[in-house]
């Protein structure tokens, strides 16, 4: 019910039968509305985007307070496979002296995060590559909420009905993604860093093994959601 309340508020009059019709077919709400809260700020979305999580805003929380903690003033943030972009768009907001870039390997979801920069003017060099591939500059943040759903996995009908296939799901148990950031990152980082992934609940341990043998001097730390499972990854040399 509340959520026919929400789309009746937000439809347009002449829409509203018809955005009723979309949602009792399964479609996700916030794809019909166009737009989701995240942080504060109006994210749009559409089906080349993942719609944006709580957990997410929390990852995007605690590397605030991370880089905060660290004294970075001027921090270089890296935002890899920017979706909606509402990762980059809020470290740039609530950190107005951060150069933010964010990368993505699809352009409709670039064309996505661009218009929400826009929105919410945030000034964001957005760039279409496979990770790394078409970065040129080094950083002291990098920050990524990849794909990291196993082929196999069992998800949600309504997320493997609706939401890009190309943002959920990575080869080798949902791992490929965190492997390749590992490798190619070190190439790319300023003498301090500080690296803050989202990650799959039963992938704690095995990234931390993994991150250990890239980064052997650093800080790895695991820590959980608000459910207590393990959520977010984050390591960083300045101690």
């Amino acid at each position: 019910m509340n959520d026919i309340k929400y789309l009746k508020k937000y439809s347009q009059p002449n829409e509203y039968y018809q955005n009723l019709k979309r949602y009792k077919q399964g479609e996700p709400l916030q794809y019909i509305i166009g737009n989701v809260d995240f942080y504060g700020y109006k994210i749009q979305v559409n089906k080349n985007v993942l719609i944006p999580r709580f957990e997410t805003e929390e990852l995007v929380f605690r590397c605030l307070n991370l880089i905060k903690k660290y004294n970075l003033t001027n921090p270089q943030v890296l935002d890899i496979g920017t979706g909606s972009g509402c990762i980059a768009i809020t470290i740039k907001k609530e950190l107005p002296n951060s150069q933010v870039t964010a990368v993505d390997i699809s352009k409709e979801a670039l064309k996505v995060a661009q218009k929400n920069a826009q929105i919410n003017e945030a000034e964001i060099e957005f760039i279409n590559s496979d990770l790394f591939k078409n970065v040129q500059k080094k950083y002291n943040v990098v920050i990524s909420n990849p794909p990291y759903v196993a082929q196999n996995d069992e998800i949600m009908p309504i997320v493997k009905k609706y939401e890009p296939k190309i943002a959920l799901y990575a080869d080798n148990n949902g791992l490929a993604i965190y492997e390749r950031i590992f490798q190619e990152c070190t190439n790319f980082l300023l003498d301090k860093y500080i690296l803050a992934f989202e990650i799959g609940a039963n992938q704690g341990k095995i990234l931390q093994l993994l991150a250990k043998k890239t980064f052997p001097n650093t800080r790895i730390t695991l820590e959980q959601d608000l459910t207590g499972k393990d959520r977010y990854l984050f390591i960083t040399n300045f101690e």
